[in-house]
């Protein structure tokens, strides 16, 4: 039995909520249970010093918690202070979102993703990115309807969804209490039923192939149902 109760490949009461701020391009706040994640995507018409001159566009996120989004509060970090893990989990969004843009299609423009984290409860780089495209989505929406962008160099939605081993059995979508008891964790980057990253570590146990498979499959459940909640909320 969950602790929450759910079934093994039952998600989080998941909503997504748009144009949340005022001045951001696109902006949302996704909540994934007791997980809420405030998304907003900003447009710069210049690249970094490494793209100038060459007709592609860039994708780059940033991730911070604030203080109480935990049960104890936090130190604000610093962007110079930041720790590894703020670190690791930013340039992870970053790389997420780039996988499913026509950097050509987008042009010679930097879109700034900013997820921070509200309330934390799991899971919350894999709400950023489900999250994220979202507000990237919104973002892309306003420079095509200004003509700035030809075609749409989003071509699928990209979502992330967390997987375990707990209690020893394949579940879909960790909340914290399962998350810091798992056997096995992973994070599950997809567009479609494509892959795009997979983060997996035995965290007290070794796993089989068969419970990577068996947790792969909940993965590709969970990132359909979350697809679908980011083509509503941006229709």
């Amino acid at each position: 039995m969950r602790p929450s109760g759910r079934q093994i490949d039952e998600m989080r009461p998941i909503s997504i909520e748009t144009d949340v701020t005022r001045h951001a391009e696109g902006s949302c706040l996704i909540k994934c249970g007791d997980t809420h994640v405030l998304c907003t995507a900003s447009i710069d018409e210049r690249v970094p010093p490494f793209l100038k001159n060459s007709g592609l566009g860039w994708v780059t996120a940033e991730y911070g918690m604030l203080p109480r989004a935990t049960h104890t509060r936090m130190r604000r970090e610093a962007k110079n202070g930041q720790s590894g893990r703020t670190q690791e989990i930013q340039r992870l969004i970053g790389r997420s979102l780039r996988a499913g843009v026509d950097r050509v299609a987008l042009g010679e423009r930097q879109i700034v993703i900013d997820c921070d984290v509200i309330q934390a409860d799991g899971g919350t780089r894999c709400a950023s990115i489900t999250g994220g495209w979202v507000a990237l989505k919104l973002a892309v929406n306003k420079l095509m309807k200004a003509g700035d962008v030809i075609s749409d160099p989003l071509v699928d939605p990209v979502a992330a969804i967390s997987c375990g081993i707990f209690a020893g059995q394949a579940v879909l979508d960790l909340d914290y209490p399962e998350d810091s008891e798992a056997g096995v964790d992973g994070n599950f980057v997809m567009t479609g039923k494509q892959l795009i990253e997979v983060q997996m570590s035995a965290e007290g146990a070794t796993y089989s192939r068969d419970q990577m498979n068996a947790l792969l499959d909940l993965a590709e459940k969970g990132v359909a149902e979350l697809e679908a909640l980011q083509r509503a909320a941006t229709a």
